[in-house]
């Protein structure tokens, strides 16, 4: 008699021998136990297993994702009205920081004339009024004077002292912030510093926006002052210092 019997995931075989006829009254029983299956062939299989899920897995199509394009559309037109809420407010910081620039420019060089008054006991001009003694946006070139204050002539500056050293550019006519191959200074949009000197020495000068245009009296009690035109590179507003983008050293 066979039997199968599985313990602790094993399986046995039983083998009984029954009494026969002619034998002792009890013939003995033999019990056989089968050899249990390999571990490494059940390893195999389940290797075998995942390699076929696996190959099943790769060979089904993959589903690829991508923008249709009326996500595109949207995505475009949230950055379009982004820039346009950005892009005025970084303009207007810019040119806060162009006008503080300038008024930096301005003082310096309303300090260095003055400077060079104290050294020399005159101005750094030949004029002898102040309309001509006018120069820079709008009037004649001002690099006599600059050419003074910055020691590269010895007309006036026989000592050749700088009283100013603002940056230079000599490859371009107008360089922004700097002074160009025409000897000029610049401001930060690209027009001329205007400079008006006391060149007959009365303590002041005229306005030249006038006494009505809201930059101040008429005429100023200094012996020099500048100004600029600012970004339109118009002289004031309709001529009038008031609403305009232009800046003056005496406020």
């Amino acid at each position: 008699m066979m039997g199968m019997t599985k313990k602790g995931g094993e399986v046995f075989t039983l083998i009984q021998f029954r009494r026969e006829p002619g034998r002792g009254a009890h013939a003995p029983r033999v019990l056989a136990i089968a050899p249990p299956r390999s571990r490494t062939f059940q390893s195999e299989n389940i290797s075998a297993r995942r390699r076929n899920e696996h190959a099943r897995a790769r060979a089904l199509p993959r589903q690829e994702t991508a923008f249709t394009l009326l996500e595109l559309l949207v995505v475009i037109a949230i950055i379009a009205i982004l820039l346009g809420l950005v892009f005025p407010v970084f303009q207007g910081v810019l040119e806060r920081a162009k006008k503080t620039q300038t008024k930096n420019d301005l003082t310096q060089i309303v300090t260095a004339v003055n400077a060079f008054y104290t050294e020399y006991g005159r101005y750094p001009t030949v004029a002898t009024t102040d309309t001509v003694a006018t120069y820079g946006a709008g009037s004649s070139s001002s690099k006599a004077v600059f050419d003074e204050l910055r020691g590269k002539s010895t007309t006036l500056n026989t000592r050749q002292i700088a009283f100013i050293s603002p940056g230079e550019d000599a490859t371009q006519t107008n360089p922004k912030g700097k002074v160009g191959s025409g000897g000029q200074f610049y401001d930060p949009w690209g027009f001329a510093y205007a400079i008006r000197i006391d060149a007959d020495y009365d303590n002041q000068v005229a306005n030249p926006y006038t006494g009505s245009g809201g930059a101040g009296v008429d005429p100023i009690r200094q012996g020099v002052i500048t100004w600029s035109v600012g970004k339109d590179g118009t002289l004031g507003n309709s001529g009038k210092y008031t609403s305009s983008d232009d800046v003056i050293s005496w406020q």
